[in-house]
């Protein structure tokens, strides 16, 4: 039972009923619902500007990530669906990026002391409240769709305080030593400017649309 005024986050248990909510249990119900009501990234194909945005994202990302995986391929195939499961859930791929960094140093297979598990760290209480029973979270498709669900959701309840909405899904909602660390990862070697550079605070806010900057 929830205590009241108590937070509720990634790395404690919680009723699905808190999380809101039907459109995110949609959001990870891929391969098994009707097309109609699969918000993917794949369920239509993608425009010609979004297109463009991948491939620009790509580009700029993947020397950055090169060091943390050595396989062109294996970067190229995160690296799309990265910023394509970050679209769907309103936010900056680079953040994403960010914060798998932080999280797993981008090795699909970490478990930690706590039983998190994947990419980003998804601790296996959610296939529960969330997924369905033959999820597998260290493969990084399903990590990431229920990682960036899960983000976008706090951010959305914090209206969009990336601090708050990071603390939540670490479990540390107050304490600020794991937003610092995701938040200055994303400064120092991911987000993106408009020019495409990584002048801190040229980068739009994440709003889900086409328009928006990794």
């Amino acid at each position: 039972m929830l205590t009241p005024g108590k937070p509720v986050t990634h790395k404690k248990r919680c009723p699905a009923a808190w999380l809101g909510t039907v459109v995110m249990c949609a959001a990870l119900s891929v391969g098994v619902a009707h097309a109609d009501v699969q918000p993917t990234f794949g369920a239509a194909e993608p425009s010609a500007r979004q297109t463009a945005e991948l491939r620009r994202f790509r580009s700029a990302m993947d020397s950055r990530l090169a060091p943390f995986m050595p396989s062109a391929e294996a970067r190229r195939h995160l690296l799309e669906r990265v910023y394509r499961e970050a679209r769907l859930a309103r936010l900056p791929p680079s953040l994403v990026l960010a914060l798998i960094e932080v999280e797993s140093a981008f090795r699909p297979t970490a478990v930690s002391s706590a039983g998190a598990v994947g990419l980003m760290q998804i601790m296996p209480f959610w296939i529960d409240e969330l997924g369905l029973a033959t999820d597998d979270l260290q493969t990084p498709t399903r990590n990431l769709r229920y990682g960036c669900t899960i983000l976008g959701h706090y951010l959305a309840v914090e209206g969009g305080d990336f601090t708050r909405a990071l603390a939540r899904y670490n479990g540390s909602l107050g304490k600020t030593r794991y937003p610092e660390r995701v938040l200055s990862a994303w400064q120092e070697r991911w987000r993106i400017a408009r020019s495409g550079t990584k002048k801190a605070g040229s980068e739009e806010p994440a709003t889900g649309g086409v328009g928006l900057l990794p």
